[in-house]
């Protein structure tokens, strides 16, 4: 059996294939195996999450179903077991997340890539996959040159597009859709958003964090929704984990109406009666500024956000200064560009495979992770599913190869 992809999902197709007693080749483009994951755990790895099954499961949103039952195979608690038999504890933190004990990516991966290996695991780095020829062999360029491979059963676990620089740059998407396959284009997800501030406020204020801070927005059924968390201001917009775990449906909106509407609550620890006459009080001679930070506690950021959408000749109001604070509202204009996101949506649509993740017109080619049509916010939640999913994939594909053997 053939995985082509060296990140979590195809090491563990690799892991269950290689430990059903086939003979398994995993073939990497870069020069190592794991590289996003190892980028992804450098401020601590997010493992997965601790919430229970059901909300978990309701992280994957329209895919919920189709991924849980990938989780009810190969759980959050699943994930957590299969580390600790590599020497990896962890424990869970104080939002819920899942993470080693020593934050770090590194020892897992080179754990889990030397028991892949001493059970026979054989790993080709430097194979870039380049799709198949006219006889149907998988194609590769390597740096000894061309190489052609017959393979029995192939899983690809080739990633999206975010992050190009790692290897999983999309690339695989036309080859995928001429042998008949779905394909849906890969858009950006976790990600941040273009608004188009001034040059002082994106000059001044870019990289100042906004928290805590309520989101409120509506879905696409134009239900309203809110969501308490931290965001950032960046040059152009803005970005962060409250950001990214309602970026589906500001993008969706976007690519709907040409805009998305974004309400940020800045103080929500005030409702908006109580603001209002805190900002009704006298200011005795000073500013507006002082005035804000005094009575409201704004300042820095938030002021400036003030101060970008409300013009300065209604300043002076306080019902509508309570109200803008309590609803500033944002455009956002597009998500940033699918490169620099943390993941990406789209891809190969999940109605092209049957349950264990089999190409229905091309009987033999799995499929596995993030270049399946699934997404997820940060959080632990994308990690659990590439692991479930690549587990899924590598079991089917042992099915397959052995119903044909015994027919």
């Amino acid at each position: 059996m053939v995985v082509v992809g060296g990140g979590p999902a195809g090491l563990m197709a690799a892991e269950v294939a290689r430990a059903a007693g086939l003979p398994v080749d995993l073939y990497e483009a870069k020069g190592s195996v794991g590289r996003k994951f190892l980028i992804a755990g450098k401020g601590g790895l997010n493992l997965t999450h601790s919430d229970p099954f059901d909300a978990f499961v309701a992280r994957y949103r329209e895919r919920a179903d189709a991924v849980g039952a990938w989780l009810r195979d190969f759980d959050a608690d699943a994930l957590r077991a299969w580390a600790r038999g590599l020497g990896i504890d962890t424990y869970v933190g104080s939002s819920g997340r899942v993470f080693p004990l020593d934050r770090k990516a590194a020892p897992l991966l080179r754990g889990w890539v030397r028991r892949l290996k001493d059970a026979g695991v054989r790993m080709h780095v430097h194979h870039r996959w380049t799709g198949w020829d006219d006889a149907g062999a998988l194609r590769f360029d390597t740096p000894a040159g061309a190489l052609r491979v017959q393979a029995p059963a192939t899983v690809l676990a080739l990633g999206g597009g975010s992050w190009p620089q790692l290897g999983s740059d999309g690339a695989w998407q036309p080859w995928l859709a001429a042998r008949g396959v779905d394909v849906r284009p890969l858009a950006p997800a976790n990600c941040g958003f273009d608004i188009g501030w001034s040059e002082h406020l994106a000059g001044r204020h870019a990289g100042a964090p906004l928290k805590p801070v309520v989101a409120h927005w509506r879905d696409g059924a134009g239900v309203a929704h809110a969501l308490q968390g931290e965001c950032v201001l960046t040059a152009t917009g803005i970005e962060g984990s409250l950001i990214y775990a309602i970026a589906a449906d500001l993008r969706e909106a976007i690519a709907r109406e040409g805009a998305a509407r974004l309400d940020l609550d800045l103080v929500p620890g005030r409702d908006l009666a109580r603001l209002q006459r805190d900002l009704d009080r006298p200011r005795s001679g000073r500013s507006l500024s002082e005035h804000l930070r005094r009575q409201a506690g704004i300042g820095g950021a938030k002021a400036a956000l003030l101060h970008e959408v409300l013009p300065a000749a209604v300043r002076g109001d306080a019902a509508l200064l309570a109200r803008t604070l309590k609803r500033l509202p944002l455009r956002l204009l597009r998500p940033r560009p699918l490169a620099e996101t943390i993941s990406s949506a789209g891809g190969v649509r999940l109605e092209a495979f049957d349950a264990g993740l089999m190409a229905q017109t091309a009987p033999g080619l799995f499929c596995a992770g993030e270049m399946l049509d699934w997404e997820a916010p940060t959080g632990g939640y994308l990690l659990t599913a590439c692991f479930a999913s690549g587990r899924r994939a590598g079991l089917a594909a042992v099915e397959w190869l052995r119903a044909g053997a015994a027919a």
